[in-house]
Parts: C-alpha cells; structure tokens; sequence
C-alpha cells in the first residue's frame, strides 16, 4: 500500500472541516482541492467510521463528530482504505510459496518491521498537531 489519492483526499477533507463547522461539501473542495465526485465517496467512508457526520437541507454539510486531538492519520487512511499494507503478502489469507510454516521468508519478515515502523508513524501526531503546525507555518 501506498497512500492512495483517496487517503489524500480524505486527509484534507478532514483538515477542512477541522474548525467544527458545517461545512457543505462545495466549499471543502474549494479550499482543499478536492474533486467533488471523489469527496462524497471519502465524506461517506469516514461518516460511515463515526469521523464526520452529515446534516442534510439548505443549511447541511458536513461536520467533524471526532475531536482533532483524538484523531491520527492511521485513523483517517484506515477509515477509506482498510489495505494499509506496503505489501500483499501481509494480508490475512494471502498464500506465498516462499513463506511457508518451516521455511520462513526473510523479505516477508522484513516487509513486517517496515509496516510497524509505517503504521506508528501514521499514530504518531494527531491531527491537531498536524494542523496547528501546518498554520503555524504559514
């Protein structure tokens, strides 16, 4: 896995709504420069995972349920992409006949210690760390 456009997107989307509006999808495309067509996909992952929640009327959008401060990258990649894996061969059931049960593969071992290092990464800052230190540079 790499990240994808989507998890991207889904980054930004969430850096759109961090101020705890409502915003309308229209205006969080507008400031982050997302394609409409891909932030209604990602907006119903992440409501779907109980990160934003949506308001529907002339007044409606969408709304940031999850604190900044309670909330990582991992959680945002994993709420639209559940195959965070560098690899395929980390998945559950994926079958290689080079990493049996006698014979373990080397390159398998190591794709594992890499996805651990990726995956604390991703849980290190929240997105309020993110985003405060994105508007500190400005």
């Amino acid at each position: 896995m790499f990240i994808t456009k989507e998890c991207d997107y889904a980054i930004r989307v969430v850096r759109g709504l961090a101020d705890g509006e409502i915003k309308a999808v229209k205006n969080v495309c507008e400031e982050e420069h997302i394609p409409h067509s891909f932030a209604y996909k990602i907006l119903k992952k992440l409501e779907r995972e109980g990160i934003v929640m949506s308001f529907r009327g002339n007044t409606g959008g969408y709304q940031l349920v999850k604190g900044l401060e309670e909330l990582s990258l991992f959680e945002i990649v994993q709420a639209v992409d559940k195959r965070l894996f560098i690899n395929e061969c980390l998945e559950d059931g994926y079958v290689c006949s080079r990493n049996g049960a006698c014979d373990r593969c080397m390159v398998h071992r190591e794709f594992l210690r890499i996805q651990g290092i990726l995956n604390e990464a991703l849980q290190e800052k929240t997105m309020k760390e993110i985003v405060s230190d994105n508007i500190s540079e400005k």
